[in-house]
């Protein structure tokens, strides 16, 4: 009925009130921490325990310490990149289904391309026409597939949303590997990368037509395309909604 539980270490619950400090706004970026001394006072507990805290805390990328700085570590601006490693961990967790990936990247860039279509500027359009025609030059597949991220990203970059970005790079990266086993493995992988740019091309054309509903269908069916045999026959399910939605 239970399952054993994992002792919680002291170094745990000063990160979690750090944190929470710094989530409610009662620690504010550039502001700083009290001193080791101070710390251990007030949390009532060793040197090495605090230490070890605001080690977490550094990597993790929510403060930043220098040794011997009398002011105390500082609290750090929520950043993109430290985003992305708090993403990079959770979607690789091995409690994380391919359906589960596939589903969230099928609603991610879907709606990426919706609003890529609306808001996506001639300069941002130029950057997919010129990542298109680098797949299309494209000499082998890791070149190809290369031209392919610079094409996602550019996608994601017309949102003009910084989550959809750093979820989108996340999200993709992890099913990356697939996607250059898949190219990899093809019988015919000249066909499978021809699919992949017409499809692309299908795509940018709804982009530049500013029709968002389009794109958005183009870029879930093409996914489920791509991926679903991958996927357990009794997984589909949470995919098949995505490309049934208008």
């Amino acid at each position: 009925m239970f399952e054993p539980v994992s002792p919680v270490r002291a170094y745990e619950r000063v990160v979690e009130q750090i944190e929470e400090a710094v989530f409610t706004g009662r620690l504010r970026p550039g502001s700083r921490l009290p001193s080791e001394r101070d710390l251990m006072t007030q949390f009532g507990v060793s040197r090495s325990t605090v230490r070890e805290a605001l080690r977490v805390l550094q990597s993790n990328g929510m403060i930043q310490s220098r040794a011997g700085d009398p002011r105390g570590p500082e609290v750090l601006p929520a950043s993109p990149k430290s985003l992305q490693k708090s993403m990079s961990r959770l979607v690789r967790a091995e409690s994380m289904s391919l359906a589960e990936l596939l589903q969230f990247r099928m609603l991610l860039e879907g709606s990426a391309y919706l609003l890529a279509a609306r808001l996506r500027t001639d300069a941002q359009l130029a950057e997919m026409e010129a990542a298109l025609q680098s797949m299309a030059k494209a000499s082998g597949h890791a070149e190809f597939s290369d031209a392919d991220v610079a094409f996602h990203d550019a996608v994601a970059r017309a949102t003009q949303n910084t989550l959809i970005l750093v979820c989108s790079n996340v999200v993709r990266g992890v099913v990356l590997d697939l996607i250059a086993d898949h190219l990899a493995t093809a019988t015919d992988r000249q066909a499978l990368m021809q699919a992949y740019l017409q499809h692309h091309s299908e795509v940018l054309q709804a982009i530049h037509d500013r029709d968002g509903e389009l794109a958005a269908r183009l870029a879930r069916q093409a996914l489920y395309d791509y991926y679903a045999d991958s996927v357990p026959l009794e997984d589909r399910a949470l995919l098949e909604p995505l490309i049934a939605s208008p």
